[in-house]
């Protein structure tokens, strides 16, 4: 099932679940099926971030062009509050977002499109997620934006004060002080 989110270049992809006594079978990617929603889109690297501590967030990232990436999104283990924020100058919905709760027991992927910050919260302790993206990893072209930036006001669901994250993570500009990059 594919569900178009408010901002719309951003959706959830739920596939379906055979089971039987032995457990259930997925097709969790396939690109005849969700070719027409990714518009010819190809994948070239698959990444795996396992976070131990409830409540770690990781974001809000996105990689700048020529090495910007579209990014398809799913929960192997635990659970996350998957957030995209749309950072398209000129863009109807710019600096604003939508979320989505993955996980592991739902299944539902989402689709964060290039011109999006993205980041998410885990929701359990012990949360691994699986992600590809349209380009590679590329340093110099890394960026970020605040994750508690009150003009976004994304609502995380729990007390800021109890976030776990990294350092470099803190420390990116609010929205208003990053240069144009989409």
């Amino acid at each position: 099932m594919i569900e178009r989110l408010a901002i719309p270049d951003v959706w959830t992809y739920t596939p379906k679940r055979f089971g039987d006594a032995r457990g259930w079978f997925s097709e969790t990617f396939n690109a005849g099926v969700l070719g027409e929603m990714l518009g010819g889109l190809t994948f070239v690297q698959d990444n795996q971030a396992f976070t131990q501590a409830q409540y770690t967030l990781r974001g809000m990232h996105f990689q700048a062009p020529p090495k910007a990436q579209d990014k398809f999104v799913r929960v192997l283990r635990g659970s996350v509050l998957d957030v995209a924020v749309d950072i398209r100058r000129g863009s109807p919905t710019f600096g604003r977002w939508v979320s989505a709760v993955l996980s592991a027991e739902n299944g539902a992927q989402i689709f964060v499109p290039k011109g999006f910050a993205h980041g998410y919260l885990t929701l359990e302790p012990d949360t691994e997620v699986f992600y590809k993206v349209t380009d590679y990893w590329s340093r110099e072209h890394e960026g970020g934006i605040a994750w508690d930036d009150p003009a976004i006001g994304v609502d995380w669901g729990v007390a800021l004060y109890s976030v776990n994250m990294a350092d470099r993570d803190r420390q990116f500009p609010r929205l208003a002080d990053l240069a144009p990059v989409f």
